[in-house]
């Protein structure tokens, strides 16, 4: 029966929220028990110690109810209520007792006990700058309260406040403000570290120096039992309490492509002259602040870079700027712009008066520079100009710009002729770098953009302007090429000087004025038409020979026949000149013969001439020959018509001489005709010593001639 009281006790204790009074029903549980109490109504209970001692913590950090084991509820109820009088009787001494004159005080595992002494019997009170206690003066204690039961806490002189442990997740971290302790010194802003159990030990932090406000140590990951009344806690979950966020107290992530540019908000400050604290070693990379400060470390920009990783930094003392790898593309070298470093220290040698060069890690241009690749450099204190090693095209023309963009500022160069006219030229210069020669153009002239203004701008324009001045428009023209293998040669004389190489020099557009313009393109037509004349005329020959090869082949059969024929001909031309030959001869013979014949002849006649003129005499030899000339060729001696005058002044015979010759004339025009059929008139013949009548001393002659067409 007493067991079954017992079991009611626990029941109701259990149904309070308050761990003293479950405590306590657990001790007066495990009291009944003890004692073997059986019912004489009820069989014998055995009783699971380990349950009912596992039952009795309470270490959790929230409230946990004790159980008593389900078994002791299935007694049956049947109890009489005086008989649980005397054990509330000696449960109540058993509890009350420890509670109000023992000063129990049970600590869960996961919780940590912060003590707060209401006052002290000696009587000594705290420092007026102090607020943790650490030699029994009243207030807030140092020490804290670890998992288990302390006694000796008597709530009217202690106060004891149950804190949860502080638990840091993975990827994060947490910052630490100290509420008490010694003061910043004012060149810093953190408080140092110092040898505490990451904080666990707030005596050792105070006795040790440590200092108060924010620290420059953090937590990492993972749990930790820290006296909440000396410091303060801001993870990832609480920071927007504390005016920060969730990112800054996560842990640090640089890419594989990227370098972290730090910035320090605590430490020495930085030298004149400089801009960026010095490189110091042995902080793990600004992961121990306090190794940072102790070497020296300055605040303000950092040389030193973050390379790819994962890093824990105290967002208090440590800004992280992610930026991108320099990155140095095929076809250039980077030369680097230091501005810190070691002090200066030419190594260009005597001979380089331009400017200076210096290794790396010196102020000043690197003399080596950086090759095709990503290199991690802060370029915030670090300057990296890019000079392309491959040929580069600079475009002195509006119409065109390279992908370089290094002539974006180059225009066509207006020239003055000779002749005084005035006209646009675009020039086309190639120029080429070498790798070793790139930091000494950059330290003479600062920049690739200044090269191009300053140095091959006024030499190519000053060139050209020169020349063109010395020649016409039109000779300018027509001897381009040799004007620009003079431009080339010039050029790379010019630049040699600057550690550029000119490769080429090339003359693009001419624009002369409009006027000369016809004049170039008719004469540059002519050309062209001549050449395609010429053209056109091989293309001819070519086919007269073609169509001369195709005929003779055609005619090959025809062309033996001919050859054949020329040959027969030559051989009847050979017959017939043997015939002619022959003939001739015979000819020649011939008229030997005929001309014998008449010399014959004619000696024959001259001895008859001879004989006769011996024997008539010449005048009467000629006489009768001349008479038988005329008897053999009938010719008249008597005229056919006599016109006579008397001596008596008549002129009737001259009239009547007219009127018969015209009637001879009418006769004979109709028998005689010649051969072409027109009639040919006789006249008549007046004889010379016709007299005619005289008027006033002349004579007339009046002669009425026919009017008639003869016929044809």
């Amino acid at each position: 029966m007493k067991a079954l009281k017992v079991a009611s006790v626990c029941r109701k204790f259990n149904q309070s929220p308050n761990k003293i009074f479950t405590l306590a029903a657990s001790v007066l549980a495990s009291v009944a028990l003890a004692g073997n109490v059986q019912s004489a109504n009820a069989s014998p209970i055995k009783i699971n110690y380990t349950q009912l001692a596992t039952s009795t913590q309470v270490l959790q950090a929230k409230p946990v109810i004790a159980q008593v084991p389900t078994h002791l509820s299935t007694i049956s109820a049947q109890t009489q209520p005086w008989n649980l009088i005397p054990i509330v009787i000696v449960g109540g001494f058993v509890l009350f007792v420890p509670l109000l004159f023992g000063g129990l005080v049970v600590i869960g595992e996961r919780e940590v006990g912060i003590v707060v002494k209401k006052f002290a019997l000696s009587g000594k009170g705290l420092p007026a700058s102090r607020l943790i206690a650490l030699n029994g003066e009243a207030g807030l204690q140092a020490d804290t309260l670890a998992p288990g039961w302390y006694w000796g806490y008597f709530p009217w002189q202690f106060a004891v406040k149950k804190e949860s442990v502080v638990m840091v997740p993975q990827g994060e971290i947490a910052l630490i403000v100290a509420a008490d302790g010694a003061s910043i010194p004012p060149e810093r802003i953190l408080g140092k570290i110092v040898e505490c159990d990451n904080y666990q030990d707030a005596r050792k932090f105070l006795t040790h120096g440590g200092e108060k406000g924010r620290q420059i140590g953090f937590l990492t990951a993972g749990t930790y039992r820290i006296n909440t009344a000396l410091f303060k806690v801001i993870t990832a979950a609480t920071a927007t309490q504390h005016g920060m966020t969730y990112e800054q107290l996560q842990v640090h992530q640089i890419p594989a492509d990227k370098v972290g540019i730090i910035t320090t908000l605590d430490g020495s400050p930085i030298a004149a002259g400089e801009i960026a604290g010095r490189s110091t070693g042995g902080h793990d990379n600004f992961q121990n602040g306090q190794k940072f400060l102790d070497a020296g470390g300055q605040r303000g920009l950092q040389e030193q870079v973050l390379l790819s990783g994962s890093w824990n930094l105290n967002p208090w003392l440590v800004n992280v700027q992610k930026v991108p790898m320099t990155e140095i593309p095929i076809g250039y070298v980077g030369v680097v712009i230091s501005f810190v470093g070691k002090e200066h220290e030419d190594v260009s040698g005597a001979a380089f008066t331009h400017g200076s060069l210096v290794r790396q890690g010196h102020k000043g241009v690197w003399v080596e520079p950086l090759y095709p690749g990503k290199h991690p450099l802060n370029t915030e204190v670090m300057k990296v100009e890019l000079v392309p090693t491959t040929n580069i095209v600079l475009n002195f023309t509006d119409r065109i710009t390279g992908q370089h963009g290094y002539d974006s500022n180059l225009t066509a160069l207006k020239l003055l002729s000779f002749d005084g006219f005035s006209f646009d030229l675009e020039i086309f210069q190639i120029i080429h770098i070498g790798a070793s020669d790139a930091p000494k153009v950059i330290s003479r002239l600062g920049s690739m953009q200044n090269v191009i203004d300053q140095v091959l701008r006024p030499i190519v324009g000053n060139y050209f302007r020169n020349s063109a001045q010395e020649y016409t428009i039109l000779d300018f023209l027509t001897a381009r090429s040799d004007r620009q293998v003079e431009a080339s040669e010039y050029v790379k004389s010019a630049l040699r000087a600057y550690d550029v190489q000119a490769v080429d020099s090339l003359i693009g557009l001419i624009t002369p004025p409009e006027e000369l313009m016809h004049t170039l393109t008719a004469r540059k037509i002519a050309e062209e038409q001549k050449k395609t004349y010429e053209v056109q005329q091989m293309a001819q020959t070519q086919r007269q020979q073609l169509v001369r090869e195709t005929a003779l082949a055609e005619i090959q059969q025809e062309l033996v026949k001919s050859e054949q024929g020329v040959k027969i001909a030559e051989l009847n031309s050979n017959s017939r000149i043997q015939e002619a030959t022959g003939e001739a001869e015979s000819i020649k013979l011939k008229a030997i013969g005929e001309a014998e014949g008449i010399r014959a002849m004619g000696n024959a006649k001259a001895e008859t001439y001879l004989a006769g003129v011996q024997a008539l005499g010449e005048n009467g030899y000629t006489a009768m020959q001349m008479m038988q000339i005329v008897g053999d060729r009938n010719v008249r001696l008597i005229p056919d018509i006599l016109v006579g005058g008397g001596s008596g002044g008549n002129a009737n015979g001259l009239v009547d001489g007219l009127l018969s010759m015209i009637l001879w004339n009418q006769t004979s025009s109709k028998q005689n005709s010649t051969t072409n059929g027109i009639n040919q008139p006789i006249y008549p013949r007046v004889p010379a010593n016709m007299a005619l009548p005289k008027h006033n001393g002349h004579a007339q002659i009046n002669i009425e001639l026919p009017t008639e067409k003869v016929e044809q």
